[in-house]
């Protein structure tokens, strides 16, 4: 039997891969879907829905190949994101079914399953086709120019409900803004990375705020202007507020510098409060934030904010329960802008801290990941990725529940929307990469059990020939061995057994 180092650390137990948890993630985030379609069904028609084992068998099925993709393609990704958002997706599909049977216009959920089936198909095919993220930093600039472009083919188009965000083309329509803010945290992340020392530590120190030199700045910053000016043209604040804020989240996460997040704070105060009152249907949206009953005191009825904050009321502390509620009475955004209130109805506070649980999970994945990369680009990625979902639930939950001016954005994966819908599984596939990359084992920290060399190979002649007489074995690498035979022969102190017979004396 070969003997082993003296003091050697146990060999590197393998780092499990979890997609076993994932798989059980995964039935438990179907079962509790279907669970919702039954019982939308039950309350309002007295009966189970006869398209409810059809429901859950293509929800199943997405779920399952979207999970094979990430077993064969990306291994050791984090085992909390795709259960995420397969439930939220599939809740979001029974409360739009739940709000349809209400609703004597054009059924949504139906459409809205055909986006989540092309979404997790983008999904499935960014985790197989996309096999380094860091591939993604060589299009750094063609993002930018693509991004630029999807955000200003809208202004030409007509507005709807008051904003130029939507392009219709035959009956179908999108929102190009959507896929922009992907490929705007592509770039950002690309070029802070690129230039992220510089960034922080070139430039000119005003008071305790390091401001970088104007020529590695100065582009970044024409690019986010640029985007700002676009969308203040469509009348999107809820986007402007978006990338702003990505914006300013990438610029502190690549310098270190908290003086940037002061100043983000104060120019978007600046610049809200600028459009806040020059635009005509920004302001009216802050008049309804600053007074929401006004209507209900002129004598006009109560609005759609109002009813927002009714429903809330409403759903109490466990909810009147799914198919119970009147969120229908908010009106023409009840599927998208405000399906945040029929989920507050129906499920009451625990349902609502459930749903906001289940978003925080998935940026703090998303966050985790991105600080386990060494490659500052993917870090940046990761967080700017992460950040875009975390601002879309604090914008749009802010807005519908009164704390901040409605911003008419969709909430992700549950309000209806294809644009949305296929943009946040595109997140997911980027952050699922990423993640794999980050909880991959590295060569040093192999799973066969080696340990990496502790110090370099030296000329040393004991090196090469092996151990000196009077030890067993000695691992090379090892640096007490090493130092053992520098000292000479071991004393008892060092483990070795004393000599016995007349050398004793």
């Amino acid at each position: 039997m070969t003997a082993t180092t003296a003091g050697a650390p146990p060999p590197a137990r393998p780092r499990a891969k979890r997609r076993g948890v994932e798989l059980s993630l995964l039935v438990c985030a179907v079962l509790i879907s279907v669970f919702g379609y039954v019982s939308v069904g039950v309350a309002k028609q007295d009966a189970v829905p006869q398209d409810a084992g059809a429901y859950g068998a293509g929800l199943g099925m997405l779920a399952l190949l979207a999970h094979i993709a990430v077993r064969l393609r990306a291994p050791y990704a984090d085992p909390l994101l795709l259960p995420i958002a397969v439930l939220l997706n599939g809740l979001g599909l029974v409360l739009i079914y739940r709000l349809d049977l209400e609703s004597t216009a054009e059924q949504s959920a139906p459409t809205q399953l055909v986006w989540s089936t092309l979404g997790v198909a983008l999904f499935i095919a960014v985790v197989v086709f996309l096999r380094d993220h860091r591939v993604l930093q060589r299009y750094a600039y063609l993002s930018v120019a693509t991004a630029l472009v999807l955000m200003i083919v809208p202004i030409f188009y007509p507005a709807v409900n008051g904003a130029k965000i939507w392009i219709r083309i035959d009956g179908l329509s999108f929102q190009p803004g959507e896929f922009a803010k992907v490929l705007l945290a592509v770039f950002f992340a690309a070029y802070l990375a690129a230039n992220r020392n510089a960034l922080a530590y070139t430039g000119r120190k005003i008071w305790k705020l390091q401001l970088p030199a104007g020529r590695v700045l100065g582009p970044i910053v024409a690019i986010w202007l640029l985007s700002v000016v676009v969308l203040v043209l469509e009348r999107d604040l809820g986007t402007s507020l978006l990338f702003f804020g990505l914006f300013v989240i990438l610029l502190y996460v690549a310098t270190g510098r908290t003086g940037w997040i002061a100043v983000g704070l104060l120019l978007a105060a600046v610049g809200a409060f600028a459009v806040g009152s020059l635009e005509p249907h920004v302001h009216s949206r802050v008049k309804d934030w600053l007074d929401p009953f006004a209507t209900i005191d002129a004598g006009l009825g109560p609005g759609q904010l109002a009813q927002s904050l009714f429903a809330f009321a409403a759903g109490g502390l466990s909810g009147t329960g799914l198919g119970r509620g009147r969120s229908i009475l908010i009106g023409f955004a009840a599927k998208s802008d405000f399906i945040l209130a029929t989920a507050g109805e129906e499920l009451g506070l625990v349902g609502l801290v459930a749903i906001l649980t289940l978003y925080a999970l998935l940026v703090f994945c998303g966050y985790r990941a991105g600080l386990s990369l060494l490659d500052p680009f993917g870090q940046l990625l990761a967080v700017g990725l992460a950040s875009i979902l975390a601002l879309q639930v604090f914008v749009i939950g802010g807005g519908v529940m009164g704390l901040i001016p409605l911003t008419g954005m969709a909430m992700p994966f549950l309000a209806q929307g294809g644009s949305s819908v296929i943009t946040n599984w595109i997140i997911v596939a980027l952050l699922i990469r990423v993640s794999d990359s980050a909880r991959t084992p590295r060569p040093d920290t192999a799973e066969t059990g080696v340990i990496a060399p502790a110090v370099p190979d030296t000329d040393d002649p004991r090196d090469r020939y092996g151990p000196r007489d009077g030890y067993a074995s000695r691992d090379r690498h090892d640096p007490r061995s090493r130092l053992r035979e520098r000292r000479g022969p071991r004393s008892p102190r060092d483990g070795a057994v004393a000599p016995t017979g007349e050398d004793d004396r």
